[in-house]
């Protein structure tokens, strides 16, 4: 019986070299090298989603969506395809410092949907955004007045745990209720550009680690974002209740 040819791996600097590099109307730059399930009308659709001002603050960065991005050992790999054997080592995204530029490789093939793919990309833009920018000062109030109201539930684990200490008595209560805000901005712009994508139900976003955000609290951060971010042409931004039959 023949056995499966693994898949091929590359130096991080091999594949920047070889892959060409797009840039979105909105000025993000990115690029596809091996096998991806996400088309490139797609794909090109999910960049244009980022409104500019968010696109501004990702200057001399580079989103690069391969197969895999695998560990091995201090080393960093990409590999041309899915390979069974290498995804245990898989990760979903890594940042890489190369030529003075920062290189953000995304694993496609570790989702495999085009819901989860998009998430990811947000998910970076979101942080790399606030890591440059910082926190809305609106946003930080908003979501303050929410986490002293008891609002249940958070946007991600980051979120849920530096809320918790924030609302404490910890010595270090200032600086975790700023980690908090960054997390909350972060997951909020992120879930936002998600929203402008795709048709995103909410329950999609539930975790077992912490529970959701409420509904509504949810909502409103949202609103808030579109306020500071609106949507660039041709996307549009709803929020839509269901009621219970």
């Amino acid at each position: 019986m023949s056995q499966a040819i693994q898949a091929i791996t590359r130096q991080p600097a091999d594949v920047i070299r070889e892959a060409p590099v797009s840039q979105g109307a909105n000025g993000v730059c990115y690029a596809v090298s091996g096998e991806m399930s996400l088309s490139s009308a797609d794909l090109e659709r999910m960049i244009s989603a980022v409104p500019k001002p968010v696109a501004a603050a990702l200057d001399r960065k580079a989103y690069y969506f391969v197969p895999l991005t695998v560990n091995q050992g201090d080393q960093t790999v990409i590999a041309d395809r899915y390979d069974v054997a290498l995804s245990d080592n898989a990760v979903c995204h890594r940042n890489l410092d190369l030529g003075g530029s920062q290189c953000v490789f995304i694993s496609t093939r570790l989702m495999d949907d085009k819901f989860s793919i998009a998430f990811e990309f947000y998910i970076n833009v979101g942080h790399a955004f606030v890591d440059r920018a910082g926190v809305s000062q609106e946003f930080a109030e908003l979501v303050w007045k929410q986490a002293e109201a008891n609002v249940r539930g958070e946007t991600s684990m980051d979120a849920w745990e530096s809320r918790k200490i924030a609302a404490g008595r910890s010595p270090d209560a200032e600086k975790h209720k700023n980690d908090y805000f960054a997390a909350t901005f972060s997951d909020a712009i992120s879930i936002y550009l998600l929203s402008l994508f795709l048709d995103v139900d909410y329950h999609d976003l539930r975790e077992r680690d912490y529970p959701l955000l409420a509904p509504a609290a949810m909502a409103e951060r949202l609103r808030r974002i579109a306020e500071l971010f609106p949507p660039q042409p041709g996307y549009d931004f709803n929020i839509y209740y269901r009621r219970r039959s």
